[in-house]
């Protein structure tokens, strides 16, 4: 998970976003534990409550769920996955119905689809093990304290 301090977009958005797309992606699996908001926030240095929110709006859109005592969990990953897919194409029909407006070719448009999937199958599985990586040394870092979200 990687955080852009200097961006615009508030550091929980890019939280939510970064566990969205490892659910998505398959990196974190349904029931896998997350690590805890402590040890989030101090392996990126920020507040506790920034992560605990994050997690608190990944669970009200179904993609975390919560058991007392023992953490944050992934959701079923094919509701989560329906859910994103849904979200996205919104966005997309948003974002394709202004650049045509903005007369930029439907070529082009579909040469950077094409783009986008050729990188995506040639940069998938690193990707996927990059993330994977990050997600155990959190846990690792954990410890054996599991009581806190």
């Amino acid at each position: 998970m990687q955080l852009n301090y200097r961006d615009s977009k508030p550091i929980y958005e890019q939280i939510k976003e970064s566990i969205r797309r490892m659910i998505v992606m398959n990196v974190i699996k349904q029931d896998e534990k997350l690590p805890s908001v402590r040890v989030l926030a101090c392996k990126y240095a920020i507040n506790p409550n920034t992560i605990a929110r994050a997690y608190r709006e990944l669970e009200d859109e179904g993609y975390l769920y919560s058991q007392s005592g023992k953490g944050t969990f992934v959701a079923d990953a094919k509701t989560a996955r329906r859910s994103r897919a849904k979200h996205l194409k919104l966005l997309f029909d948003q974002v394709v119905t202004e650049l045509i407006i903005l007369e930029t070719p439907v070529e082009e448009l579909m040469t950077r689809m094409d783009g986008a999937k050729e990188h995506l199958n040639i940069e998938d599985d690193a990707a996927k093990f990059v993330i994977r990586q990050m997600w155990t040394e959190a846990a690792v870092t954990e410890g054996n304290d599991d009581t806190d979200k």
